[in-house]
């Protein structure tokens, strides 16, 4: 099974999605995808509070903060994978170090493909991604690509995906599918 959760940020999503996929793995192997680079404090902190969410629960971590399909190489595909998240790993991809952080114009077409081929290439995934694209604001030029960028590959999961599930104020409302009882 595959499901795809979006909503705005510190709403649930993930613990939402760890609990999901830990019930998906039925006991057997689930794996945690790391996809945020650090660059400040924040993210540090943001990365140490996820990890102690998870403490217990038995995932295995594996860092892939690009390069999604790598991941087929590193974990069991009859295993469950939580990727969390799209968002930061379309940042990633969007904004290479190996091109000088300039955009990358094929990015939200290669992430899009690449983490589709993902969800049909696993037995159970679990993806999380941020839902930043609603709000009516015109932002500057780089923000309003990557907003677009992550609509089409949020779009693009949700056509992939078994389940979609909508969490705002810690409430999931399904969109596609059903959560796993």
């Amino acid at each position: 099974m595959t499901i795809f959760i979006s909503g705005g940020a510190k709403n649930g999503k993930s613990t939402l999605a760890q609990n999901m996929a830990v019930k998906l793995s039925e006991g057997g192997k689930h794996y945690y995808i790391a996809t945020m680079i650090p660059v400040d404090e924040e993210d540090r902190e943001r990365i140490r509070r996820h990890i102690a969410d998870r403490d217990g629960l038995g995932f295995e971590t594996i860092e892939c903060p690009r390069n999604i399909l790598n991941c087929l190489k590193l974990g069991d595909p009859e295993g469950t994978f939580l990727l969390d998240s799209a968002t930061a790993l379309f940042m990633n991809e969007l904004f290479r170090q190996e091109r000088n952080y300039e955009m990358d114009p094929e990015a939200p077409d290669r992430c899009a493909r690449e983490l589709c081929e993902f969800v049909r290439s696993v037995k159970n995934a679990v993806i999380v991604s941020d839902g930043i694209y609603s709000d009516a604001q015109k932002f500057d030029e780089s923000t309003e690509v990557y907003r677009r960028g992550l609509a089409r590959i949020d779009r693009a999961l949700a056509g992939a995906c078994d389940t979609v599930v909508e969490v705002s104020a810690g409430v999931p409302t399904v969109h596609k599918g059903a959560l796993p009882l």
